[in-house]
């Protein structure tokens, strides 16, 4: 049976379950495993709460509520809603869909790591837990070895590598020397990343009648599994150091400016504001439903989940600092450096690893693949509400979503070669960087609490940046750091420029370019 030619109607979520659990899974994601614990510790432990509620409070539950809010009230995708209402602002929905397009291209790299470290855990022994693997250098020393003072001394053994090292940077990435040297593709990284974009695909092409159903298990199990290593870790010995570690409060560390603009940038990427996304999910619900409600248990939720998961990885660490002898600040690691080194390195020493692997990288997949194909939906339905009557006949959606996806993983292919890492840097660190993220934001705030006049938002607007660097030793060439400022101002530029654009097409006062359209 052929599909009807006319344009449909816009579809809305079978309940509110769907919507609830859509955007849960859309933004707690892997940031609330590996960034929120290690910024925490870092910036003064318990006393990082307080910036990082202020922040909740005064920036990300207003721009996340006003994002799902304004979807619903005009039942239209990221850019479309400003079209609709404050058309001189229509740049916001260009910049947002540029920076989750550049963030669904790179994002998506983490989770064929991920799927990678998956399958290697399928074999008699995990293969980072010895140094007896082909991939293994002479540098190469074992826990068992290294807690040996003696013999450390007697080897004369100065500048050693761990076995989970050398398997993530001389097995997973086989890491080149700099980001000159990019070097041939990975193809096991490339068909792993192939793998998780047929999934992505497969998880939305049918609109959010599919998405509403796949997310009852990618936005459930996680927390699931969280539970598990959660009760896991505490039981260890060492955990109490651990989390002790996690918490204790130094208030002092309030007085860097620093710890406050971690706590900003943390509560807008968790959010996953400012990338259209929240307000393409929006769109679909009724225009009575009441979204206040779900909002603000959905912020309890995203933050409540950062802050467990603090618990479940720091009482992992504070027994690998135990086992290795060592202070917990040489164990403690952030984004991939958790994921791939530390976490992996601490279940090795636990009693069945292989178990404990499993779980541990099952959850970061499903974590990290709702929030994917969430923003991929984000970025889908606001192109398509751009062009309805071409994108909604028959099945020309499906085809642009292949489209789409096979476009971003041909980009993505950059990534899953043997420099691919210094690039997927170059991109985490400024293509969906916290100083575009605040520039949309501001301008999201001007636009509905000023020119449309419904709203008053507060928002953070600071931000600083450090000298890009990979594994604090190498450092970008100069070229590379234009090239990462290019990507950011890809995405902030598209404010102005659409501004000047409507100007000069408004036939009419400046009044009839700020006007809303019903």
């Amino acid at each position: 049976m052929r599909r009807p030619i006319s344009p449909i109607q816009r579809e809305k979520w079978a309940s509110k379950l769907d919507f609830i659990l859509s955007v849960a899974g859309g933004f707690v994601g892997l940031g609330n495993v590996w960034r929120f614990p290690y910024l925490c510790y870092k910036n003064g432990g318990g006393a990082f709460l307080i910036p990082y509620t202020i922040f909740l409070f005064g920036g990300g539950l207003p721009v996340f509520f006003l994002e799902v809010a304004l979807g619903q009230y005009t039942s239209e995708g990221g850019i479309t809603c400003w079209e609709k209402l404050c058309p001189i602002f229509t740049g916001i929905g260009y910049a947002s869909i540029v920076i989750v397009s550049l963030l669904n291209i790179y994002y998506i790299v983490i989770l064929a790591w991920g799927l990678y470290y998956l399958f290697q855990c399928f074999q008699p022994e995990l293969p980072w837990a010895k140094c007896n693997q082909p991939w293994n250098t002479d540098r190469c020393v074992e826990d068992t070895f290294r807690k040996n003072k003696t013999l450390m001394l007697a080897a004369n053994i100065t500048n050693f590598t761990s076995p989970v090292t050398e398997f993530w940077e001389r097995n997973v990435l086989s890491i080149s020397s700099g980001i000159d040297d990019i070097g041939p593709l990975k193809w096991d990284l490339a068909l792993c990343l192939l793998a998780v974009w047929i999934v992505c695909f497969f998880c939305i092409w049918k609109g959010v009648k599919s998405t509403g159903k796949v997310v009852y298990i990618t936005a459930t199990f996680p927390f699931v599994m969280l539970i598990v290593l959660l009760v896991r870790g505490v039981t260890l010995p060492g955990a109490s150091e651990g989390i002790k570690f996690y918490l204790y409060p130094n208030l002092t560390r309030l007085q860097d400016p620093e710890v406050w603009i971690d706590a900003g940038t943390q509560i807008f990427f968790s959010y996953a504001i400012c990338l259209g996304a929240m307000t393409s999910l929006g769109s679909y619900n009724k225009y009575k439903y009441n979204c206040y409600r779900d909002c603000l248990l959905l912020g309890g939720l995203n933050s409540g989940t950062s802050f467990v998961s603090g618990f479940a990885i720091f009482s992992v660490l504070g027994f690998m600092a135990q086992e290795q002898g060592v202070d917990i600040a040489d164990v403690a690691e952030s984004g991939p450096g958790l994921a791939f080194i530390a976490y992996p390195k601490a279940v090795s020493m636990m009693p069945m690893p292989t178990f404990w692997a499993i779980l541990f990288f099952i959850m970061l997949l499903l974590l990290g693949l709702d929030s994917q194909f969430v923003e991929v939906e984000g970025q889908i339905t606001s192109l398509v509400d751009l062009y309805p009557s071409v994108l909604r006949i028959g099945y020309r959606r499906e085809i642009f979503i292949a489209v789409m996806c096979c476009i971003s993983y041909l980009l993505g292919l950059t990534m899953v070669t043997k420099g691919g890492m210094y690039v997927f840097q170059l991109f985490d660190y400024y293509a969906a960087s916290g100083v575009c993220l605040l520039w949309v934001a501001f301008f999201e705030c001007i636009a509905v609490a000023w020119v449309y006049g419904k709203f008053v938002i507060q928002q953070p607007n600071t931000v600083t940046y450090k000298p890009l660097t990979y594994n604090k030793v190498y450092e970008y060439p100069d070229w590379s750091i234009g090239l990462g400022w290019s990507l950011a101002l890809a995405s902030m530029i598209c404010i102005p420029m659409v501004m000047v654009i409507k100007i000069l097409q408004s036939d009419g006062p400046l009044i009839e370019v700020r006007k809303y359209k019903r």
